[in-house]
């Protein structure tokens, strides 16, 4: 009988397991939020990733549970893991991806490079952190927020006031420094729960409002000591926090040559989806093959450069499909991945992927490529 997995998330990063779930004879099952969402075609059921019962039933017949995004409850996770049910990333992991108070406490008591940071309740808080760290900074949500959502940079507290009275008795908000950074870089790991882990090549991502635009892997200029550093973070975090399945550890390099840590994703991550055809195994079947606890795949590129980027809103006349003839015959090196998504000012509805000898060559080829889904 197949191995037999379940994804709870019914979005882009679940569609993009079924192939290589496919071709290693692995059983994908998707709890779905709604119909018609990108994983549709192993959508075996539709239902409320918080509710309890409607989890536990979906989990019942599969070897494995795992996630599409991070957001499933705390209580839900427990449940499973208390029903004997193998969950991967577990609870205990997950726990920092959902709360980035919680995250920013962990990564210090590890000993993590990352930003100044404090937890901040009121406005007076806010202002002094504000004051001692010249006269900006970023204030985050500490639950639910990404690509760019649940951000701000504040010059003062003025500027969060919403979210602070927002608070519930208790809450907090988190304020970071606003880093000086020379780029963004992304680095992914995979661990198993026997304890196997592999590092894939540190990439560089570009950010468009909030949200990754490219990425190129390898970061240029980031062989010898800074590759080292940054997957020497990435293995650290994975182990010390018990994650097992793909990390993707985001990261500021400075203006004074410092890597920080940025953000944490604990599944199949934007930054990685150049692996889908620049890696030996893609992000998608080494996720497979940890959450199962099999062994783990190559992480080596198959050129020396591959270059993925984001279809971001899509055509606002017509669909995708539509410009597809088009985009391959003037770019035939390029893979284009779609997602099943209607088009949206902003919205993540596909890829494109190169790889190749010449990093400027395969530069244009992508952005060529996915050029011709956007008007």
């Amino acid at each position: 009988m197949a191995l037999q997995v379940g994804i709870v998330g019914g979005g882009q990063l679940a569609r993009m397991m079924i192939a290589p779930a496919v071709e290693l004879g692995i059983d994908v099952r998707v709890l779905a939020e709604q119909d018609g969402m990108s994983a549709a075609l192993a959508a075996t059921d539709v239902g409320d990733y918080r509710d309890v019962e409607t989890v536990m039933a979906f989990a019942r017949d599969v070897d494995v549970i795992t996630f599409d995004h991070e957001h499933v409850p705390q209580d839900v996770l427990r449940a499973l893991v208390e029903a004997g049910v193998a969950v991967h990333p577990g609870p205990d992991a997950l726990f920092y991806a959902q709360d980035k108070l919680r995250m920013r406490a962990k990564l210090a008591e590890l000993g993590m490079p990352q930003p100044d940071w404090a937890p901040v309740a009121d406005a007076a808080s806010l202002d002094s952190f504000i004051a001692a760290h010249g006269g900006r900074a970023v204030v985050k949500t500490p639950r639910g927020g990404y690509d760019g959502k649940g951000v701000r940079v504040v010059a003062a507290a003025s500027d969060a006031a919403d979210w602070l009275d927002a608070l519930e008795d208790g809450g907090e908000l988190l304020v970071e420094e606003l880093v000086d950074f020379t780029r963004e870089l992304a680095q992914q790991v995979a661990r198993r729960p026997s304890g196997e882990l592999v590092v894939y090549p540190v990439v560089e991502t570009v950010q468009k409002d909030g949200v990754c635009a490219e990425a190129i892997a390898p970061a240029p200029h980031s062989a010898g000591r800074l590759a080292d550093v940054a997957g020497d973070i990435g293995e650290a975090i994975a182990v010390g926090l018990g994650v097992t399945g793909m990390l993707a550890v985001e990261l500021f390099e400075t203006t004074d040559e410092r890597l920080l840590v940025n953000e944490l994703a604990m599944r199949p991550h934007n930054s990685g989806h150049w692996t889908q055809d620049g890696a030996i195994t893609s992000q998608f079947e080494q996720h497979l093959r940890a959450v199962l606890d099999l062994p783990l795949g190559d992480t080596a590129l198959r050129a020396p450069w591959a270059v993925m980027v984001n279809i971001l809103g899509g055509p606002t006349d017509g669909t995708l499909s539509e410009r597809l003839p088009a985009a391959l015959e003037a770019h035939p090196s390029a893979k284009v991945h779609t997602y099943g998504k209607d088009p949206r000012p902003g919205r993540k509805v596909g890829h494109v992927t190169v790889a190749g000898d010449d990093l400027a060559a395969v530069c244009y080829e992508a952005r060529g490529a996915a050029s011709f889904f956007t008007d």
